[in-house]
Parts: structure tokens; C-alpha cells; sequence
């Protein structure tokens, strides 16, 4: 997505959302970021659906570096991975670190 603004001046999205929750995941590479939202909690199902994306997207091997929330670290996402041939390795930030997620 791309925004315009005043040179200087950092642009504002305003969205009237009817939605009594609204999840995003997203992911930064060194030229893009990426991300996606959807209407309820994300869980393992969303989490592959986003690294699909990304695969599509994000050319050679990809590190992913996330929090320790439930879908990221399920059976279904970790089997996933793992039939992605090599394509996609894993770390995890300390248990409570959002200073350190630069999505957050």
C-alpha cells in the first residue's frame, strides 16, 4: 500500500472499521513490508496463509524472527515449515520483548 503526504509531514491512514476485532500480521523485509489483517484472531491457519504470501513475494530463503504467540509455534505452522523444504528458518524473541519486534 502506499500513502501520500506533504513532504515532511508523516501520512495518516483513517479507517471507520465495523469490526469488534481486527488482527494484523506483518513482516518487514529490507524493502518491504508486508502484512495482511483479518477479521478475527489469527491463528495457525492465518499464519500460513501470511508465509505463503511471503513465498510468493520474498525471493530466496527467509528468516523469521517472532513472538512466542500460540499459532506461530502450533503443530500445523512447524509441519509447514518443515515441508518447505529449507526455505524458511525460525527464531523466536524473548518471552516479553516488544521493544525488540519492529512490527510492534
Amino acid at each position: 500500500m502506499r500513502t501520500w503526504a506533504p513532504k515532511g509531514q508523516t501520512p495518516v491512514l483513517e479507517f471507520n472499521f465495523n469490526w469488534k476485532l481486527l488482527s494484523a500480521i506483518a513482516g518487514i523485509t529490507f524493502w518491504n513490508f508486508y502484512f495482511q489483517l483479518f477479521p478475527k484472531t489469527i491463528r495457525s491457519a492465518q499464519v500460513v496463509e501470511f508465509l505463503g504470501h511471503l513465498k510468493r513475494h520474498v525471493r530466496g530463503p527467509l528468516l523469521v524472527v517472532w513472538d512466542r504467540l500460540p499459532a506461530h509455534r502450533s503443530r500445523v505452522v512447524r509441519e509447514w515449515i518443515g515441508e518447505q523444504g529449507g526455505w524458511i528458518h525460525t527464531e523466536y524473541l524473548p518471552s516479553y520483548a516488544p521493544e525488540l519486534n519492529p512490527v510492534e
